[in-house]
């Protein structure tokens, strides 16, 4: 039988807003798919014809790596290791998203990089954090 520890405060708080953090990717998911280019404000004309011109499998990608990752976070929350496989999908669904958007797309040279280029890299360097987080769990026996 395997013995799971708690873990200290930090990682049960760094875990429950990993869960927080997945929450609000998932609301900003379902924004997007309802509202479109508006989701994040009102949309310039730029804004809508790139929205428009996004693939098909856009949307649903984006709900995969928000899903997923919530899915992980949770199972992280409780100290559970198979909330890795989740989390390697999360992380790799958003690094196809960004990685198509700014490869495919004009949006650094339209709005700079300044403007685009920060949060992506903030949401794949937490979805990096959480994921190594597992393992790191797992070795110190707070996630089984």
């Amino acid at each position: 039988m395997f013995f799971v520890r708690q873990g200290p405060l930090s990682f049960r708080l760094t875990t429950g807003a990993l869960v927080v953090w997945g929450l609000v990717g998932c609301f900003m998911c379902l924004q997007q798919v309802r509202l479109g280019a508006d989701a994040m404000g009102r949309a310039s004309a730029y804004d809508r014809a790139l929205y428009a011109a996004l693939p098909n499998w856009y949307d649903p990608l984006f709900a995969v790596a928000v899903l997923a990752g919530l899915i992980g976070a949770v199972l992280l929350f409780m100290r559970r290791a198979s909330a890795r496989p989740f989390l390697i999908a999360s992380l790799g669904a958003t690094i196809v998203q960004f990685g198509w958007l700014f490869a495919s797309t004009d949006i650094v040279a339209q709005k700079g990089a300044s403007e685009t280029l920060g949060f992506p890299f903030v949401i794949i360097g937490i979805a990096a954090f959480t994921l190594w987080l597992v393992g790191h769990a797992r070795h110190k026996g707070w996630a089984v």
